[in-house]
């Protein structure tokens, strides 16, 4: 039990810069009601990008800005490929993720960088400080994006999610929001990724490996547990506390026992189960508040 309540900062500190990738996600998939895929091989592209910078001796601080604008590359490749070659969303996202692979083993020049005694933003060697940083910056992350949706650009970009045809027939040219929220979800990523490399003092080739899963299951934990009933504030704020929740689980598990070769398969039970919790409840309700019929009592 001892060995549980000690992981839980570490596991908090992680799960808050994976909560700014949740963030990401979120962007896409819930407001754009797209899956994009791409975030698998941006997480890593920002990763790579912020340790390579900072072994060249870069302020870390300023790299991870690097990180950011490497992310949204990527998702501005996504967003043309999509938008003005007609690739369906899901494969416009492969088709990046697959060639951000070579992409990143160029930036590092190998298949890991590791940023031994080198400066960082946030370590995973200083919890305390990881969960102040933390903290610090999803809490920043939260207040831009609930400021940038809150103005013209960032509602249209909302309503294309919500109805496409009703946006188009308001003259909002749907395709460029829809690139434009490629780009800002995987900058996000790309943040992530960066602050992530930092994190755990490496960047490898295989970082973003199913940041898919973890994404997803930030989103869907954070709305089945704090739920969506209140402004954009609190619905972000509760994807990074799902983020949060979902690491400790995991830290939970692994601490029981759980083989990490099982943690795959693991993360992909917990996303099914939690995407599934609507469509139960609903089944429930509707079970339950449905009259019945004359005679059958």
């Amino acid at each position: 039990m001892g060995g549980i309540i000690a992981a839980i900062p570490g596991a908090t500190a992680q799960g808050l810069v994976w909560g700014v990738m949740a963030l990401g996600v979120y962007v896409t998939y819930k407001l754009l009601d797209i899956a994009d895929l791409t975030v698998d091989s941006s997480l890593c592209t920002g990763g790579a990008t912020s340790a390579v910078l900072i072994l060249m001796g870069m302020h870390p601080l300023l790299s991870l800005v690097f990180a950011v604008f490497a992310g949204m590359l990527a998702g501005l490749v996504t967003g043309f490929l999509h938008t003005r070659l007609r690739i369906p969303a899901i494969l416009a996202g492969i088709l990046t993720q697959l060639g951000l692979y070579s992409i990143n083993l160029r930036i590092m020049g190998k298949s890991s960088v590791a940023l031994l005694r080198q400066p960082v933003v946030i370590s995973l060697g200083n919890i305390p400080m990881a969960l102040l940083i933390g903290v610090l910056v999803a809490a920043a992350v939260v207040a831009v994006m609930y400021w940038f949706f809150g103005t013209e650009l960032g509602c249209a970009i909302r309503a294309t999610g919500n109805n496409r045809k009703m946006v188009r027939a308001q003259g909002v040219n749907t395709d460029t929001m829809k690139i434009i929220g490629l780009v800002l979800s995987n900058g996000l990523v790309g943040l992530a990724g960066g602050l992530l490399a930092q994190y755990q003092g490496s960047a490898n080739i295989n970082m973003g490996r199913g940041a898919i899963v973890i994404g997803l299951a930030s989103v869907i934990i954070g709305e089945v547990i704090f739920g969506a009933r209140f402004n954009f504030a609190y619905q972000l704020g509760s994807i990074v506390a799902g983020s949060v929740i979902y690491q400790i689980v995991i830290a939970f598990v692994l601490q029981l026992g759980l083989s990490t070769e099982d943690l795959k398969l693991f993360s992909a039970v917990t996303v099914a189960l939690a995407l599934s919790v609507p469509a139960l409840q609903k089944k429930f309700l509707k079970s339950k508040f449905t009259p019945v019929p004359a005679g059958k009592e």
